[in-house]
């Protein structure tokens, strides 16, 4: 359960709420009636971590929590996820480091690669590209919007089977 301050609570909803959760906006895969992909969101920030997973709820879509990279890694290990969302400043291991050890685990284990979106703060020049090189395919900025975060899911698993 996320605690938050109550002026924070009511940022975040105000935040997620210009976007009806219904009708359900859901992914293709769940359209055809082969199951919804799981998600595993890696944030450390609480707040953050709520408009996720609203938004991912409005969506249709399953998740899971990760506070840092190395619980990340953890979870990528012991579940089957069909998508990471990455933030890229936490504490014990960045999200870079962690994506980069994921990548090297999917090598080792012969393991398809899941698709992993950084989410982040950091607009600046360069950012982008370095995501790309540390193993991340998509990379969307904080704060993001419902239909970027759904457009970006959709392109990167459209043609992945689903997760149990």
């Amino acid at each position: 359960m996320v605690s938050l301050h109550p002026e924070k609570r009511f940022e975040v909803i105000r935040m997620a709420k210009p976007y009806p959760a219904s009708p359900l906006n859901l992914s293709p895969l769940t359209q055809t009636g082969e199951g919804p992909i799981r998600i595993l969101v890696v944030e450390d920030n609480p707040a953050n971590a709520l408009v996720a997973s609203l938004f991912l709820e409005q969506m249709g879509y399953a998740h899971d929590r990760a506070e840092n990279g190395r619980e990340a890694i953890e979870a990528y290990q012991a579940g089957r996820y069909g998508l990471i969302l990455m933030d890229l400043q936490m504490p014990e291991m960045d999200g870079y480091e962690a994506t980069r050890r994921i990548r090297a685990l999917e090598r080792e284990t012969g393991r398809a690669a899941v698709p992993i979106v950084a989410l982040t703060a950091h607009a600046l020049s360069g950012d982008r590209e370095a995501c790309l090189l540390a193993g991340m395919d998509a990379y969307l900025s904080k704060p993001f919007r419902p239909d970027e975060l759904q457009a970006c899911l959709e392109r990167l698993t459209a043609a992945r089977p689903p997760v149990a």
